[in-house]
């Protein structure tokens, strides 16, 4: 369990606030304005009303004391930027902001952040490649060029074992998993036959599974 910091209780925070709630975290929400602050009462630990821009609130609550702090403020990105400055300036340990546009990133890791998350962006990669593929059924993307994807078994792959197909000699992909009824095996050997009620966990860059795909 970690001790959890959110500023900014709009949508995006509500939904942070939620995930944290489900995995056990203790999150103190703030949010300046009031409405936002009692919506969310149910879903935090604690919750007050304040300005995160005011260095004297800040300092009360110990900024310090949190394992990560989000910044997550809605539509006032120069609050944003002095919240996250001052995070770092009073020893915030790991500072995670929203960005809501191009441009913001660089700035808000300029003014401390340690990381930021553009959410918006992230969404648009995702539905981008998720609903452009035939077999794509979801992926997580590890760095700029490659991501696990899982992927439907082609009608022709079914019944065929893993070295038979010879995916990561052929394309540079490589099969890490089985995935059914929302089980993963990871215990994927060569001579694993696949099935037509399965799907793949494929370790590999989104160009060489478009090319796998469509072979």
């Amino acid at each position: 369990m970690k001790s959890v910091l959110l500023i900014g209780l709009g949508r995006f925070g509500k939904h942070i606030a939620v995930q944290l709630d489900k995995l056990g975290h203790e999150v103190l929400g703030i949010d300046i304005d009031e409405k936002k602050v009692n919506d969310a009462i149910d879903i935090v630990t604690d919750a007050q009303i304040g300005d995160s821009t005011n260095e004297a609130f800040l300092r009360s609550i110990g900024v310090d004391n949190f394992d990560v702090c989000f910044v997550t403020i809605s539509n006032d990105f120069q609050s944003s930027l002095e919240t996250t400055y001052l995070l770092k300036e009073l020893g915030a340990s790991l500072v995670v902001a929203r960005a809501e546009r191009d441009g913001q990133e660089r700035f808000l890791l300029r003014n401390g952040a340690d990381k930021v998350v553009y959410p918006e962006k992230q969404v648009a990669n995702w539905a981008a490649i998720r609903y452009s593929s035939d077999h794509i059924l979801d992926y997580i993307a590890l760095d700029d060029k490659y991501s696990i994807y899982e992927v439907s078994i082609p009608e022709y792959w079914v019944g065929k074992t893993i070295v038979q197909l010879d995916v990561r000699k052929k394309y540079g992909l490589t099969i890490i998993g089985l995935k059914k009824d929302d089980n993963i095996d990871f215990m994927v050997q060569p001579d694993t036959v696949l099935t037509d009620d399965t799907t793949l966990l494929v370790l590999g860059e989104y160009k060489a599974i478009q090319k796998c795909f469509k072979d």
